[in-house]
């Protein structure tokens, strides 16, 4: 007998990690998989900081923190968002959580409610649309294509708010595409936003340190946009350390004391220990990261150039961010062995078995013409995937 909620059953499991699993799976059989499902960097978290937690758990940091995270902490971001943003905070207008994604959640079931609508461009993070549903709200999916470099245009923003909209969940650099946002680009978005007061942007700056094109821009830039925008960062993607578990959110201090009562209810303050690696993250040497956006630039380019030689894919060249998002619809309707590609999860489970590259089908991502490859593994993983999934696709007919 199910006697799960509704609310679960509303719920889509996630995709990427079922990938991820299935891969492991077979690994666990002995068979050489290249993994490129995950979007965690491949690098090891920086020694710095390593030492800062080795430090604070030889300083008995081994209590509750305050539930928006140590004053210490949110200093170090307030410095952070002057320095490399040029955006003014206080200490009070910053919580941190168990990482970005329980930013996005929390500041997600703080303002939506039942009947309220949330524009999500796709292609999206997965979890985007399952965290709306979570919240009651109704996610209105706004689509853009290979042909527009997956970013939404003003006129569509513009066609998508109704009077019901609550807020935008705006990512850039964005997960699963890779595509930035340019300062014009945002201005124009900000244009038609600020004719309609009642959307807040929720701005996940996760990818932030992972550009290719030069400055991050933000949103809250825009004087008008400020009051209105909701910025989602963390320390997983620019400085490794996706399992440490900690993301912030920066706004109006109304929404970050709503998230700081809900989180009060249900987590509490995120780990001591993790709190201190992540305050030597902001407030130590910067170098390491940019070592690491040297690297992923690096591996951008290789797979990029490999990928643009398979028969059947269109790609676009990814500014940010560690993913590439080919567009793979040709071989929908060709088949293998008896085996029939109708859509991208087919195609990407066909070349986890009989390739064994583990990707994660677009569907899931909104875009079910397209397949995510993230280029976070060495040069020569890449190389090899490249050459298996090219030759693992000359088998459909």
């Amino acid at each position: 007998m199910n006697n799960l909620s509704d609310r679960l059953q509303r719920l889509s499991p996630s995709e990427t990690l079922a990938m991820s699993q299935k891969s492991n799976e077979l690994k666990a059989q002995g068979i050489d998989v290249i993994n490129l499902s995950v979007g965690e960097p491949d690098f090891n978290t920086p020694d710095h900081i390593k030492e800062a937690a080795k430090q604070a758990v030889d300083e008995n940091f081994s209590r509750y923190s305050p539930v928006p995270g140590y004053p210490a902490l949110r200093n170090a971001i307030v410095a952070k968002l002057k320095n490399e943003n040029n955006l003014d905070y206080t200490a009070a207008q910053i919580s941190c959580s168990n990482g970005a994604k329980q930013s996005v959640c929390n500041v997600i079931m703080a303002l939506v409610g039942e009947g309220d609508e949330v524009i999500v461009p796709a292609p999206y993070w997965v979890s985007y649309p399952e965290m709306v549903k979570l919240a009651d709200g109704t996610p209105v999916i706004i689509r853009a294509g290979i042909e527009q470099d997956f970013k939404i245009t003003p006129a569509q923003l513009e066609a998508a708010i109704t009077p019901k909209t609550k807020a935008l969940i705006l990512c850039s650099p964005s997960n699963p595409t890779g595509s930035v946002y340019s300062k014009e680009e945002l201005a124009g978005l900000a244009a038609v936003l600020a004719k309609h007061p009642q959307v807040y942007v929720i701005a996940d700056e996760i990818y932030e340190h992972i550009n290719y094109v030069g400055k991050h821009e933000s949103i809250a830039q825009f004087p008008e946009m400020k009051e209105n925008t909701i910025i989602v960062n963390g320390v997983s993607k620019a400085y490794a350390m996706t399992g440490w578990r900690i993301g912030f959110i920066a706004g109006p201090e109304w929404i970050v004391k709503a998230c700081n009562k809900l989180q009060g209810q249900y987590t509490s303050g995120p780990c001591s220990v993790s709190q201190k690696a992540a305050e030597a993250a902001y407030t130590g040497t910067q170098a390491p990261v940019e070592e690491m956006r040297q690297a992923f630039e690096r591996r951008r380019n290789l797979i990029v150039e490999l990928a643009k030689d398979i028969p059947g894919f269109e790609v676009n060249v990814p500014q940010g961010a560690f993913y590439l998002f080919p567009k793979c619809d040709s071989y929908f309707g060709k088949s293998y062995e008896g085996r029939t590609i109708e859509n991208a999860a087919d195609l990407a489970m066909f070349l986890l078995e009989v390739g064994h590259v583990a990707c994660v089908g677009g569907g899931a991502f909104g875009s079910p013409e397209c397949i995510r490859m993230s280029y976070a593994t060495s040069d020569e993983n890449i190389v090899e995937s490249m050459k298996r999934i090219k030759e693992t696709l000359a088998l459909l007919k």
